[in-house]
């Protein structure tokens, strides 16, 4: 009892010199691992709160009230599953990403993980560096999506965009996009003028909806920009910044 107990600490908080960029659950049983994990995210300026079981991984939610989960799925009491479904459950935890750390590799297991709510799916063996992109990642589409969340109707010049009716008009118009590309226009028209990267768009666009090249942007701009020229209406400002990404254009 004395060695889990020492375990639930914030090895990052404290420290002289280091920020603090955010806060870490890690659910654990494998003391190396763990060991691992914590070193290496405390190194890159997060807090880490550890524990090694699942009935200690959700009071410890909802009191510490972490900006990323870390879950392995064997873990005693209650097991990874259990616990995201339980997580994603609660109206005060819901919101909280979780990335599932484990060593099981079947394609079933990934499926499932996904289906109670798992934000992301990392397989061991990992590496760190990885698991750190993984994080900010989640984190970095969260930001994303409160941010969109305050733009549900957009209007610029002709072009019109409403999130709650899922529709896009070209001076009265109403042109028929994909989920993907409209999100990927209403991304772009949300911020007139800045540059996204692809790798960017794909984090806002696609998510977590599996693997998908960066290539998948400039497709999805081309379909975009035909299905205006098929309507013959006038395309929406999107621009090609050569060797970075697009931006949408404010035209006067």
């Amino acid at each position: 009892m004395m060695a889990t107990d020492r375990r639930r600490v914030l090895p990052g908080a404290g420290q002289p010199g280091r920020q603090r960029i955010g806060r870490v659950l890690l659910v654990e049983d494998e003391q190396d691992v763990a060991e691992l994990i914590r070193y290496n995210l405390t190194k890159e300026g997060y807090d880490v709160v550890l524990t090694a079981n699942g009935n200690d991984a959700l009071r410890l939610a909802r009191e510490h009230r972490p900006d990323v989960l870390l879950l392995d799925i064997m873990v005693p009491q209650l097991n990874g599953w259990e616990v995201c479904r339980r997580l994603k459950k609660d109206p005060e935890l819901a919101t909280i990403p979780v990335i599932m750390v484990s060593g099981r590799v079947e394609e079933g297991d990934k499926v499932l993980g996904f289906e109670v709510g798992a934000d992301d799916y990392v397989t061991k063996p990992f590496s760190p560096r990885e698991l750190i992109a993984r994080i900010r990642a989640v984190l970095r589409r969260g930001r994303q999506a409160d941010a969109k969340e305050k733009k549900a109707s957009l209007k610029v010049g002709d072009l019109e965009i409403d999130r709650y009716r899922f529709e896009v008009r070209m001076k009265g118009r109403q042109v028929e996009l994909t989920p993907k590309e409209f999100e990927l226009l209403a991304t772009l028209v949300g911020t007139p003028g800045r540059v996204f990267g692809r790798e960017e768009l794909l984090d806002m666009v696609w998510g977590r909806d599996g693997f998908v090249e960066p290539r998948t942007v400039d497709v999805h701009v081309a379909r975009l920009r035909g299905k205006f020229a098929s309507a013959k209406l006038e395309e929406p400002g999107i621009e090609t910044v050569r060797g970075v990404g697009y931006r949408f254009r404010d035209k006067p």
